[in-house]
């Protein structure tokens, strides 16, 4: 790791809380099909597995499912709708991004999110990131390590240089692949795979504030 580590963030559930659009989406679905709503917080562990997550879990319809193509465009139909007035940065995520920036340190996002739903929405929360991957950038998703490997060659530096904070199992799983240090967000909707001191993360972040702290240790090693 060098003196100036790049900071890579994944995006639902690292940088923006967005499970209560994702919910209120999925609850349109259900709605449709004469179903009770579920509880916020029964949907929100899967918002960072996306439309896949949100549909197995609001109507245990999965990808395999002829329906499934349908109900999904259907769903982000819905979630475009609703997810402006619906999302926010989460507490302490200014902060640390002024932090970065104020130290002369590069930032961007990697996520599984399509660019047509990713792009909007970071404008929207005024963010300035160095780079931008989303789920459609390159044939594969997280977990696969290419889109981190397609963002530090955009950036021009090496795996090695790069932190990747994430809130989900496969975060951590492609930041590993990719050979980057791999920072799990306590903070998020620690979807899949248990405990977060389960998933081989290099370092387990409480907070914001606690991510900025790390980062300035690795920077003055």
């Amino acid at each position: 790791m060098t003196s100036a580590p790049i900071v890579l963030f994944d995006f639902d559930g690292t940088l923006a809380d967005t499970a209560p659009g994702l919910a209120q989406a999925a609850n349109r679905q259900r709605a449709q099909r004469g179903l009770e709503p579920l509880p916020y917080e029964q949907l929100r562990p899967a918002a960072s597995q996306g439309a896949r997550g949100l549909l197995r879990t609001a109507l245990d319809l999965h990808p395999e499912h002829a329906d499934y193509i349908a109900t999904r465009d259907e769903f982000l139909r819905d979630y475009a709708e609703l997810m402006y007035e619906h999302s926010a940065l989460f507490p302490g995520i200014p902060e640390l991004l002024s932090q970065l920036q104020g130290h002369g340190m590069a930032w961007g996002i990697v996520t599984n999110k399509l660019t047509d739903l990713t792009e909007p929405l970071v404008k929207y929360l005024q963010l300035q990131p160095a780079v931008v991957l989303c789920g459609d950038t390159t044939p594969h998703f997280k977990p696969h390590p290419q889109p981190l490997l397609h963002a530090a060659a955009a950036l021009g530096v090496d795996t090695s240089q790069c932190l990747y904070v994430g809130d989900d199992l496969r975060d951590v799983q492609a930041g590993r692949a990719a050979g980057m240090t791999t920072v799990a967000a306590e903070w998020g909707y620690a979807g899949g795979g248990g405990p977060l001191s389960a998933w081989g993360a290099d370092h387990v972040v409480q907070s914001p504030e606690h991510t900025w702290a790390l980062i300035a240790a690795i920077k003055q090693a």
